[in-house]
């Protein structure tokens, strides 16, 4: 399993909390972004700059996905594609995405666009607060802890 992150818009907080998981389970964690990123070193760490451009980074980590990789973005389109293609993806904020609940997020998030569209302003999402912080680290734990429970017994 390698964690992959959609970074251009990833938290400093929760880019953090991944470098910390990726260091303490020898975890592969690749940042993908448009621009360049500072990363600590480490052989579990990598950055990936993609070229600038509306979904570039996106694609290029379905492209990559393999079955069961862990995506953190709050990207909902991103994540539906993760979903489809067998991954798992988790949102910055802790929200793991599922089979159950992408279909009403996109839903929600293509009504939201088409009243942006005809000029209604619909705020956004509230600043991401230490409550949002821990539900991430949580949901990441919980995840991580159950995926090396499956990994060690298909071993």
């Amino acid at each position: 399993m390698q964690i992959w992150v959609d970074a251009d818009a990833c938290p400093k907080a929760i880019k953090d909390i991944l470098y910390r998981a990726a260091e303490r389970l020898m975890l592969p964690t690749t940042l993908v972004a448009n621009q360049h990123l500072a990363i600590p070193p480490s052989r579990f760490i990598k950055m990936l700059q993609v070229k600038p451009g509306f979904d570039v980074a996106d694609n290029e980590i379905v492209k990559r996905l393999a079955q069961g990789d862990l995506v953190i973005t709050g990207d909902i389109p991103l994540a539906h594609e993760v979903l489809e293609k067998g991954g798992h993806a988790l949102n910055p904020r802790g929200e793991m995405y599922t089979a159950d609940n992408i279909k009403e997020r996109l839903s929600m998030r293509d009504f939201m666009d088409s009243l942006r569209t005809s000029g209604i302003n619909t705020g956004g999402p509230a600043a991401m607060n230490t409550r949002d912080i821990q539900e991430f680290a949580n949901q990441l734990d919980k995840f991580l802890a159950v995926n090396a429970v499956v990994n060690c017994e298909a071993k």
